[in-house]
């Protein structure tokens, strides 16, 4: 199997900011109030209370990198309230640098969108994410028929949207999926409880949670290419073992791992 490869996962809360901004909320509301206020007129048409996707600040950008050196796990946290763009610059650096395979979970319905807006907002450059083979560097030809923004294309697999064959009633859960396939799903929150968790100062909860999650999708991608032939069975059985010894070896700095491999099956 080729790599690099570069499997994400982002955490979102509701940008409160942004809202008073384009609703032109009075200065003396709280940020409860102005979500609040919007959250009701949802909930009065019923409609979702869901904030768009533009109004949707990323505080949280895990990763898990793998290439020739083996298995990596980092995160992009905006821990100052401060840093979203940086945070957003973060992870599109990763992909100037590398060219990686990218991987998601719902990253085309989600995650891509919300990344694209907000680095929209912040000024981020993201030149490698955006080519689309029309010329300049080399190497960019190749863009042309296989390339990051296209639905189709595999630069970036949305394994969601793959599996359904873009059918959007025939889409799963990850949670589910990965429970089914033996490994530990989610542990600790789900996304449902991020904003609550934020607003009581876990960040680092929250940051621990997203890493677990976009290793459920890690190994959802492995067990995807042992069906697709990009694995063999051997291959596929000394990647899990290579996982689970590099979780292993992170667990006596950050304790979460040891909870997510008490819970592999």
């Amino acid at each position: 199997m080729p790599w690099p490869v570069l499997v994400f996962d982002i955490e979102s809360i509701p940008d409160v900011a942004g809202l008073r901004l384009v609703r032109n909320a009075p200065a003396d509301a709280t940020d409860a109030e102005v979500l609040g206020a919007w959250q009701q007129e949802r909930r009065d048409n019923n409609q979702s209370e869901f904030l768009p996707h533009y109004l949707q600040r990323v505080l949280v950008i895990s990763c898990v990198f793998r290439n020739a050196e083996g298995v990596r796990v980092h995160s992009f946290v905006d821990r100052d309230g401060a840093s979203e763009g940086r945070v957003v610059q973060g992870f599109f650096k990763l992909v100037d640098k590398h060219t990686p395979q990218l991987v998601s979970w719902n990253g085309g319905g989600f995650d891509l969108p919300v990344l694209n807006y907000r680095g929209l907002r912040h000024g981020v450059a993201a030149d490698r994410f955006w080519c689309l083979g029309e010329g300049g560097a080399p190497d960019d030809r190749e863009f042309k028929y296989n390339n990051y923004i296209n639905r189709y294309h595999m630069r970036h697999m949305d394994l969601m949207d793959v599996l359904a064959m873009y059918q959007p009633r025939a889409s799963a859960p990850l949670d589910a999926m990965a429970k089914l396939c033996g490994f530990p799903g989610k542990l600790g929150m789900d996304g449902s409880q991020v904003h609550q968790q934020f607003l009581e100062g876990k960040v680092e909860d929250i940051r621990r949670y997203c890493e677990t999650d976009v290793m459920n999708t890690y190994l959802m991608y492995c067990r995807f290419q042992k069906m697709r032939g990009g694995f063999t069975d051997a291959e596929y059985a000394q990647e899990i073992e290579l996982v689970k010894q590099t979780l292993g070896n992170l667990a006596a700095a950050e304790p979460h791992w040891n909870e997510y491999l008490a819970a592999w099956r």
